[in-house]
């Protein structure tokens, strides 16, 4: 037999399994908010912006030509930046304990469509040292860009600062807890919609239509304890009447 479910189904099953429901959304919550605020390591961002123009000592006038050049030149200038040639003495000049791979994962380089301008970003645990490594590693490109291509056409645009009050980048707390508890709610309808499809315990007479395609022609009521106990003290109480009239 084909089982229809309504929506009237479903609101009940959602209904019973309320606490279920609750109480995986409130866990769900409860763990991505102790992890975002105690668990995780706050990640600070800092950048640094690189302008690509024409070389120096040539004429200040404004060269297309030039300018195009420079646009194609930004591609390579953005993978030279996070290569060994740069990132190598970048480790050097501050001492520090990573390794190439390590500090190229911490480094962004990106740029705008058609702009001459270069965003070299830097994450790290410390704000200051984001900063002081997006700094360093602008002056070393720009140092050594001239020996590597052979022109000098790069200037630092604006150099990487630490606010005063320095919010990290990740873990975004609200955030997290918020997708926690839509991931949650998910999981505990989820799984309330799939113990209500595994229980075949039969609770009601429309069960019994459903899981043995039978009408129902009786139903025995449900007797209190309370009537009961109203019912034998009604029984008890007319025999001592029947008592006394006999006597």
């Amino acid at each position: 037999m084909e089982e229809t479910i309504s929506l009237k189904d479903l609101f009940e099953t959602l209904k019973k399994r309320a606490w279920f429901i609750i109480m995986i959304t409130v866990l769900a919550v409860l763990i991505s908010g102790v992890s975002s605020f105690f668990i995780l390591t706050p990640i600070y961002q800092s950048s640094t912006q690189l302008l690509v123009n024409q070389a120096k000592g040539e004429e200040a006038a404004y060269n297309y030509n030039e300018v195009q050049t420079n646009l194609q030149l930004i591609e390579t200038y953005n993978v030279i930046i996070k290569s060994s040639a740069i990132l190598d003495k970048v480790i050097q000049e501050l001492d520090l304990n990573l390794s190439t791979n390590q500090l190229t994962d911490k480094i962004t380089v990106a740029s705008e469509q058609n702009s001459q301008v270069v965003n070299l970003s830097v994450t790290d645990e410390d704000p200051h040292m984001a900063a002081k490594i997006a700094n360093t590693t602008a002056e070393i490109f720009k140092e050594e860009i001239v020996d590597i291509m052979n022109v000098d056409n790069v200037s630092i645009l604006a150099k990487a600062t630490v606010p005063e009050n320095a919010s990290p980048i990740k873990p975004q707390p609200l955030l997290n807890i918020a997708i926690a508890m839509v991931v949650g709610l998910m999981i505990g309808v989820g799984i309330s919609f799939l113990m209500e499809y595994l229980d075949n315990t039969i609770k009601t007479e429309q069960d019994i239509e459903r899981i043995l395609d039978l009408p129902v022609i009786g139903v025995i009521g449900v007797i209190e304890e309370s009537n009961v106990q109203m019912e034998g003290y009604a029984r008890t109480k007319r025999a001592g009447r029947g008592e006394q009239h006999g006597a």
